[in-house]
């Protein structure tokens, strides 16, 4: 009876986790096509395949280290796609306009997810139960992969958006950390707790820092849709 329960988990799980990556990660892709770099179109990462954005590290294995270690935020990444923004018209706009891509696909997946439980009566009981869990759970990870990724913190999409609008005194310091940005990242998912708990101090940052603006945001797609 457990292993059903898991996997009855993990069916609701699943497609909106594989939907979020690949939409976030085509989305890249696709805004950067149109603004004159191709480089993404050419190596086919401008796809709904999820074969060709899944990262074996960041998709599967770093989400189950953090479910095993119950960690209070669940993180993981694909495979970034590739832009050359020296390629786009005007770079430094286009940046900005290419990072919020992904971020904003999530957010109309989000509000997607809200609209469509209105459907959810109309299907049988059982259906209903898994459609609905599948749209709670999409309008949940869709939220939190917006907020997540508009961090401050190169690689992420809001790192390259403020490198993209802040004074150059400011965004070429920034720039300089994006080959260290992951690792920051899973430090303070993973190292920083651990201290904290052997100090007595509570270092669990990241949670702290999205999970405010993932519940304002729910809250008020759920209003906006009428599910309220």
């Amino acid at each position: 009876m457990q292993w059903e329960t898991m996997l009855y988990t993990a069916s609701t799980w699943v497609l909106p986790v594989l939907i979020a990556i690949t939409l976030h990660e085509a989305a890249h892709g696709f805004v950067a096509h149109r603004l004159g770099d191709d480089t993404a179109y050419r190596l086919g990462r401008v796809t709904f395949n999820p074969l060709k954005h899944i990262d074996l590290f960041g998709t599967i294995l770093m989400p189950a280290v953090l479910l095993f270690v119950r960690s209070p935020v669940l993180f993981g990444y694909a495979k970034p796609v590739p832009v050359n923004f020296y390629a786009l018209r005007h770079p430094r706009r286009d940046m900005v306009l290419v990072a919020l891509a992904g971020p904003g696909i999530n957010m109309a997946l989000a509000i997607a997810a809200a609209l469509l439980f209105h459907l959810v009566t109309y299907l049988p009981s059982e259906a209903a139960q898994w459609v609905g869990q599948n749209l709670r759970n999409a309008l949940l990870i869709n939220v939190i992969l917006a907020v997540f990724n508009m961090l401050p913190l190169p690689p992420l999409d809001g790192g390259r958006v403020a490198v993209g609008l802040l004074p150059n005194f400011l965004a070429l310091p920034l720039a300089r950390l994006e080959p260290y940005g992951m690792t920051i990242l899973i430090a303070a998912l993973l190292v920083l707790p651990v201290l904290g708990a052997q100090m007595g101090v509570d270092l669990n940052i990241l949670p702290q820092l999205i999970t405010g603006p993932v519940e304002a945001i729910i809250r008020a797609i759920v209003r906006l849709t009428g599910n309220g």
